[in-house]
């Protein structure tokens, strides 16, 4: 099948195909006239990708999974490792939010939202930074 029924197959844009293709993620076969020729298996790859990069895993390792995948000697607690370390990237990146959140809340509890100048939240975003400490 040629990339516009591919596309449509794997519900992923042309776009994005051509660059798995670029980057070696998924690669097509061609047809004689260099045309691109997906395969029912190379489809089954895209979506396999696109679910992946739901999930929130970066292009390398969304290749790695690929390779697991692919690979029938392979060891599923592998597998697990790479799925346990986003679930702590996820973790982490959920407490940086909350902390966004206490803090963004915080300065609108002491803001008064009323017709005075006077406004904690800008002055906190025109505050200088003050330097990290670094161990």
């Amino acid at each position: 099948m040629n990339i516009s029924e591919a596309s449509e197959q794997s519900g992923l844009p042309k776009k994005t195909i051509r660059y798995y293709e670029d980057i070696g993620l998924v690669v097509a076969d061609r047809k004689a006239n260099g045309y691109r020729d997906y395969s029912d298996a190379h489809i089954h790859k895209l979506r396999f990708v696109q679910r992946s990069r739901g999930l929130g895993f970066s292009i390398d390792v969304c290749r790695d999974l690929l390779s697991l995948y692919e690979d029938q000697q392979r060891a599923s607690a592998d597998v697990k490792a790479i799925a346990e370390a986003r679930i702590a990237d996820i973790e982490h990146k959920i407490a940086e939010l909350r902390d966004l959140r206490d803090t963004l809340a915080n300065l609108v509890r002491h803001c008064h939202g009323d017709d005075r100048p006077d406004c904690p939240i800008l002055n906190e975003l025109a505050a200088p930074l003050t330097p990290r400490k670094t161990s």
